[in-house]
This record gives structure tokens, C-alpha cells and sequence, in this order.
């Protein structure tokens, strides 16, 4: 059975009133003021039939709906990758009045992954200037390039699936503080990330590609965040976490290949957490 996380920092902070930790000129940042309008978005032709076929799996409106995007916001995107699956949801959402950046890897970088993948990035935001003209790409390397956007600039900062990268490079802690001096006071740092059980160890973490929610609140907390609220929109109880080839196992890396194909299929995209995290206007 699996517990679901309490947001502890409202609990504690009932004491002296949470709520006016995230109210910016009487708002609460935390809570969107109107829900935006999809139409268009997630069914738009910039997308592929592949990428929009793993929707079931990803969720995209729930889930930037728990995280309260709104079209005017200023949103920062941590490492997107090559296709930049959640860009194609965001950059059309904020293009007319809000902002979006994409923390891209190093163009320079000496690993041949992230120069490639940036460069396929860039190549599809030039593609599509109608959808993505705006996207402003910055770098996000740790230990050398943390300026992932002007200080406490964005309204929301997102990364899916990541976490993992950054505790394997041994960075995940630059990262988070990275995004802390990016994000407004009052603003949401909303992760995704393949959800490892509770008792895994940072070996088999890094190993297997799934983080514990208890590293990952750790992480956000050591770096000043605190933890709003959680979600079980992007669980899948068919995973179990234990793989052959970690979380690549499952689609859609199916790292076995032909390998018992049809069970991995069968379980679908992995377990994953989905945690909402604050900054608080008065640290």
C-alpha cells in the first residue's frame, strides 16, 4: 500500500498561518486564478501521433493543472532533452503572454549526448517558429552553468524526470539550489521523477534510474523549498520498481528489446511521483 505524503510545512505552519508565506500582493501563488485553455494545445499538429500517444501515461494537462500554470506565467524547463516532449505543451501555452525557458545541456558540452541533444532541441524550436519563436534556451550544467534564468524570475520552474541524472552526476544538490535562486518568492517548483521505494538505497537509486520521494523532499528542503502538496496523478501501480534494466525497461526505452516485450508494455510508462514545492516569500 502506498502513503500518501502529507504537506508537512502546512501542517507545521498552521501555528502562524502558512497561507501568508505564498501571498504576493494578496494572491496566493500557489493557486491558479483561472485553468487555461487546452484547446488546441495537446492535440495541436506540432505534435507527433507518437508523442501524443503517450499522454495516458504522462498526463499533461493534470498534472501542470496540480502545478497551477497559468498562460501569463513565466515558466523555467529543466533539462528538456532532444524532443522536449512537455515544450510542445508549454511553449504554445505561455507564448502570448507569459515566457518560457528551456535549461538546455552545455551546446559545448565534451559528452557527445548533451551537445547532440541540445542541437536537436534548437533544431526543433527552429522547425516550428510559430510555435516556438519565444522559447528562450539557456544552459543548465552543473558545477559550471546555473544560470538557468534571471534570479527570481519565473512564476513556475518544472523538470520531469531528471532527478535521477543529477544524483548520478553527483550535482542534484546545485541543481536545486540553482533552482531556488530562479524561482519567485511565492512561486511553485513542480518534479516528476520515476518513484524508487521508500527503503532503496543511493546505489540503486542511481542504478535503476528511481529516486525515493524522501531524497527528492530532502533535496528541495536542504535547498529552502517547501513541500505544498503531492499527487497520484502519474502513478502506475503495475510497476514495481525492480527491473532488469531499470527503468528502462519499460517503454518507451524497452532497453530489452524483443525480451519479454509484451509484459513491459503490459505495465506501461513507470511509477512516478509528482511533488509541488514552494519558495517562500520570507526566508
Amino acid at each position: 500500500m502506498r502513503v500518501k505524503i502529507l504537506p508537512r510545512a502546512l501542517h507545521s505552519a498552521l501555528l502562524f498561518g502558512v497561507l501568508s508565506l505564498f501571498l504576493i500582493d494578496g494572491v496566493r501563488a500557489d493557486v491558479p486564478s483561472a485553468a487555461p485553455n487546452w484547446s488546441g494545445v495537446v492535440d495541436a499538429s506540432h505534435r507527433s501521433a507518437e508523442n501524443k500517444s503517450r499522454d495516458k501515461f504522462r498526463h499533461p494537462v493534470e498534472t501542470l493543472l496540480f502545478f497551477g500554470i497559468q498562460p501569463c506565467d513565466t515558466v523555467v524547463e529543466l533539462w528538456p532533452g532532444a524532443g522536449g516532449w512537455y515544450s510542445e505543451v508549454l511553449a504554445p501555452l505561455v507564448r502570448d503572454c507569459g515566457k518560457l525557458y528551456a535549461a538546455q545541456f552545455a551546446a559545448d558540452s565534451d559528452v557527445s549526448f548533451y551537445k547532440n541533444a541540445r542541437l536537436a532541441y534548437e533544431q526543433k524550436l527552429a522547425a516550428s517558429p510559430a510555435v516556438y519563436d519565444k522559447v528562450a534556451v539557456t544552459t543548465l550544467q552543473a558545477p559550471d552553468f546555473l544560470d538557468i534564468a534571471p534570479a527570481a524570475s519565473a512564476d513556475k520552474l518544472l523538470t520531469f524526470r531528471n532527478v535521477h541524472n543529477w544524483l548520478k552526476a553527483g550535482v542534484a544538490d546545485q541543481v536545486f539550489a540553482a533552482a531556488f535562486k530562479a524561482l519567485k518568492p511565492g512561486g511553485i517548483f513542480g518534479v516528476v521523477e520515476h518513484r524508487a521505494d521508500a527503503d532503496a538505497t543511493m546505489a540503486e537509486m542511481v542504478e535503476s534510474g528511481y529516486v525515493s520521494e524522501q531524497t527528492v523532499i530532502a533535496l528541495a528542503e536542504a535547498a529552502g523549498f517547501l513541500l505544498l502538496d503531492s499527487s497520484e496523478i502519474n502513478a502506475n501501480a503495475k510497476d514495481d520498481h525492480h527491473h532488469p534494466k531499470g527503468v528502462w525497461t519499460l517503454p518507451p526505452s524497452l532497453r530489452l528489446g524483443d525480451r519479454e516485450r509484451g509484459k513491459y508494455l503490459a505495465i506501461g510508462e513507470s511509477d512516478r511521483m509528482t511533488l509541488k514545492f514552494g519558495k517562500p516569500v520570507h526566508e
